[in-house]
């Protein structure tokens, strides 16, 4: 919270899950916090995922299987803690049938899983009609795959705080990188802000060809 991040996300699953929580929730009662468990649940555990609604959570993210979708929609209806769905979303198609089913409330839009831009567009268009709040994931881009991430957790319907990597950790070849400042990142200038690190692109070239054009 003092490095200015907008919420706090703990991976959760069988014997590690409502202790933490309410450890967490005690220490910190104001943070927004959510808990993501990667399919580690079934409606077995119904008990449990209802005791999560004592913790106050902004949502439970993806919390049975990613195929799943039948199920989430009767676990919604047992539950109050908003269900934000995942890997149960990779297409347009699956976002129809989860809302048709009120499965969730929230959904996770990753660009990368859902076949790019202009699904994830469709996708997020679909979600602002049934005001379905969604809200924009990273899978390790390098920083020209971060850009288009950002820009679109830039879209009106993304009003839940995104999580996108900062990529100090990657030995990137180009100039920019999506670094965040107080919890934010600004959208940079693709054209503008992003150029060829032209010793790193030669540090990592394994093969290069010369072509003559006629």
């Amino acid at each position: 919270m003092e490095q200015g991040y907008k919420r706090i996300k703990l991976k959760i699953k069988p014997g590690w899950d409502i202790k933490p929580l309410e450890i967490i929730r005690n220490n910190f009662p104001d943070v927004p916090l959510l808990a993501d468990a990667n399919s580690a649940y079934t409606l077995q555990d119904i008990d449990l995922l209802k005791a999560l609604d004592n913790v106050n959570l902004m949502m439970i993210e993806q919390p049975l299987g990613w195929d799943d979708i039948i199920d989430h929609g009767e676990l919604q209806k047992q539950i109050k803690t908003p269900i934000c769905l995942d890997e149960s979303i990779l297409s347009l198609e699956d976002t129809r049938k989860a809302i048709k089913l009120n499965a969730c409330k929230i959904i996770n839009l990753k660009p990368g899983r859902v076949g790019g831009l202009t699904e994830a567009k469709k996708i997020h268009d679909l979600c602002q009609k049934h005001n379905i709040g969604v809200w924009c994931g990273g899978m390790l881009e390098c920083s020209i795959g971060a850009f288009f991430t950002l820009s679109l957790a830039t879209l009106d319907n993304f009003i839940y705080p995104a999580a996108l990597n900062t990529n100090d950790y990657i030995d990137d070849i180009v100039t920019y990188k999506c670094l965040a400042e107080n919890g934010k990142v600004n959208a940079p200038n693709f054209l503008s802000d992003f150029g060829v690190n032209e010793d790193k692109l030669r540090h990592y070239t394994i093969l290069s060809k010369t072509m003559t054009m006629r």
